[in-house]
């Protein structure tokens, strides 16, 4: 039960007039006429429980469905974060590797796919979409490669480990000059003004990885003759250090490919793609001098083929970054 208390008051006029027409009323009736009026309300208690409970009904219904799409919708929010944060960067790159799977597994270990995520997460918080799809471009050309009449060189003894699955160790030897480029670029080391070197580091370094591998498998399956760099003597297929003429063609067209696929995705500009194709050569043949001399030699147990690629890697970024320095210190006094 509830009360609802009204209080009412009258006007002068109206209590002369009330006075001479009721002259009859007791002050006491006329002192409890001033009093509230209250008047009490009986509510439906089962209308308002039946209310209640269908309210509640539908707003349980309606719960999972609100639900479902508020989580949807914050997912496509989160993977078109821009500029990308850690948490975009982890979600993209987990969508992208579970959808990839069947690519990923015929050119990377289970290890060498974990170690691959992180590379791509940590590639994705750097430079985005475009500097992902440049890695995703130099994954898919390089295993490609590296298949290229695999029984051939499993008879030869020149085929790579696992049928050409990568473990952690490629990995980490083919990305780590990248790696140190987009923690450079994460962190804002030196400014927005060495944003464009970090980028152009990022791609040289693939740039140069890319060319050292095709010309090395390309070489290994249809060199006709291999020459050791340092003496130009003929050697067997395989040999570290070596070169042949088709293998060095397919390098210099595998850098020009991601030079230009760098170059749409706006990572470097074309004057800077150049520098990254041209930086990459020279550090291959770097590369293939370090093989011949010390690989594999006494006292240099610990320069196994991922050493050496991180050195090659490495001295490709860090030319295309000098080579672009001075071009603009040259052409912008």
């Amino acid at each position: 039960m509830a009360f609802l208390v009204i209080k009412t008051f009258q006007s002068p006029s109206l209590l002369q007039h009330h006075s001479h027409s009721h002259s009859r009323l007791s002050s006491t009736s006329s002192l409890n006429s001033s009093k509230p009026h209250i008047i009490k309300l009986h509510r439906n208690s089962n209308n308002n429980n039946n209310r209640a409970s269908k309210m509640l009904s539908n707003k349980a219904f309606s719960l999972p469905e609100l639900g479902i799409e508020g989580v949807v919708t914050g997912l496509f929010d989160l993977i078109q974060t821009s500029p990308p944060t850690w948490e975009s960067s982890i979600v993209n790159n987990l969508i992208i590797f579970t959808l990839g799977s069947p690519i990923l597994v015929t050119g990377l270990s289970l290890s060498g796919i974990v170690t691959a995520f992180l590379l791509g997460s940590l590639t994705w918080r750097a430079f985005g979409p475009p500097g992902f799809l440049l890695v995703a471009t130099y994954f898919v050309i390089g295993t490609a490669v590296t298949k290229v009449k695999m029984t051939q060189k499993e008879a030869q003894g020149v085929a790579e480990k696992r049928k050409g699955r990568r473990g952690p160790g490629s990995v980490i030897g083919s990305s780590a000059a990248g790696c140190v480029c987009a923690l450079l670029s994460i962190y804002g080391i030196g400014g927005a003004a060495f944003l464009g070197l970090w980028k152009l580091g990022f791609v040289a370094s693939f740039c140069t990885k890319l060319s050292d591998t095709v010309s090395s498998e390309i070489g290994k399956a249809y060199g006709k003759t291999t020459y050791l760099v340092t003496s130009f003597k003929v050697v067997p297929r395989g040999t570290e250090g070596a070169v042949s003429i088709e293998g060095t063609i397919a390098g210099l067209l595998a850098a020009v490919l991601l030079a230009y696929v760098g170059c749409l995705m706006g990572e470097v500009n074309p004057l800077e793609a150049a520098i990254c194709v041209v930086a990459s050569q020279i550090a291959n043949v770097g590369e293939s001098m370090i093989g011949a001399v010390l690989q594999d030699k006494e006292g240099f147990k610990w320069l196994n083929n991922d050493a050496v690629n991180v050195i090659n890697i490495s001295l490709g970024s860090i030319l295309a970054v000098l080579m672009q320095q001075t071009v603009l210190h040259n052409w912008h006094p």
